[in-house]
């Protein structure tokens, strides 16, 4: 591991029990900084609802950080919407937002899109899947945004559990992401989930990133904050132990590929086929192939967006 990354690890890893909320809310209050937090969700009625009533009573009713809470749901075909409603969000569906830009599947596309219907300074992101969750997710993540001007990004870290087994989550990151990361970006070799779906981020910077439409927006997230801000101005925080729901092999294999276009792009801009992966599965006659295009679009800096400058002036 690099000296630097050694050192950052010292200077800028922290527990979420190092910020308690009062300094955190006060520091909030001098800064006058305003927070919103983002679920983006899809099919997640079991578990949209506890993570929306969480916040809502901890961080806005009990506690003032919060100040918008959105879900912004991408299709769901379940009460997702309703349910997330109902336990006091504001829900925007994703084809609502921006109606000029068809939009496409996948997780980054609606986190792109969030940018225009939040308006916090600090917009805090996550997934609408966990379960178990608790406030701290989101104070220990935002907490060093709001008491640390140099502060950019905050990725959140923590224990995965698969099943029963202790730290066997986070397959495509040790697999995939760890690797890459590594190899060839060895400034950010120490996040310890730099998958992770929880994490914030000054708007400021948001603003400015291109952000990749499917699954490689977290690792895309991170290798362009590295090259406009600096290592020292990310961060993570422990917040304990995470817990959704895990997706099977053959969907890890798509979530795998579509970083490893993500990597691909940032390591060589040049025009490249659209690439596809093809995975088998057992039917009548055997195994039979089944093939999937691998996201590699990706939306531009919300900054080039007529429609994002003009409610900044207005």
């Amino acid at each position: 591991m690099l000296e630097e990354v050694e050192r950052w690890l010292r200077t800028r890893s922290w527990s979420a029990a190092d910020r308690p909320l009062d300094g955190v809310l006060a520091a909030k209050r001098a800064s006058g900084s305003s927070v919103s937090v983002v679920l983006p969700a899809l099919n997640e009625e079991e578990t949209v609802g506890d993570i929306v009533s969480v916040i809502r009573r901890d961080l806005m009713a009990r506690a003032p950080l919060v100040d918008e809470l959105v879900v912004v749901d991408s299709g769901s075909t379940d009460r997702t919407s309703a349910v997330a409603a109902a336990a006091g969000a504001r829900v925007v569906h994703r084809d609502t937002i921006l109606p000029r830009i068809p939009a496409v599947p996948g997780k980054g596309e609606v986190l792109w899109r969030s940018l225009l219907v939040t308006r916090g300074d600090v917009v805090c992101f996550v997934d609408a899947d966990l379960r178990e969750f608790s406030a701290g997710f989101v104070t220990g993540i935002v907490g060093p945004l709001l008491t640390d001007p140099e502060v950019q990004l905050v990725k959140a870290m923590y224990d995965r559990p698969l099943g029963t087994a202790a730290g066997q989550g986070g397959r495509v990151t040790e697999l995939m992401a760890r690797p890459l990361l590594n190899m060839h970006w060895p400034q950010l070799a120490g996040f310890v989930q730099p998958l992770g779906g929880e994490y914030a981020a000054r708007r400021s910077l948001l603003e400015q990133l291109p952000f990749p439409v499917g699954y490689g927006v977290e690792l895309g997230m991170l290798v362009d904050a590295l090259h406009l801000v600096g290592l020292d101005a990310l961060a993570q925080v422990d917040v304990g132990e995470r817990i959704h729901r895990h997706q099977d092999g053959q969907a890890l294999g798509r979530m795998s590929a579509a970083i490893y276009r993500t990597a691909q792009l940032r390591l060589a801009r040049g025009h490249l086929l659209r690439p596809s992966l093809t995975q088998f599965e057992r039917g009548a006659d055997g195994f039979e192939p089944r093939t999937y295009s691998v996201d590699t679009e990706e939306r531009p800096p919300m900054t080039e967006i007529a429609e994002y400058a003009a409610r900044r002036v207005a």
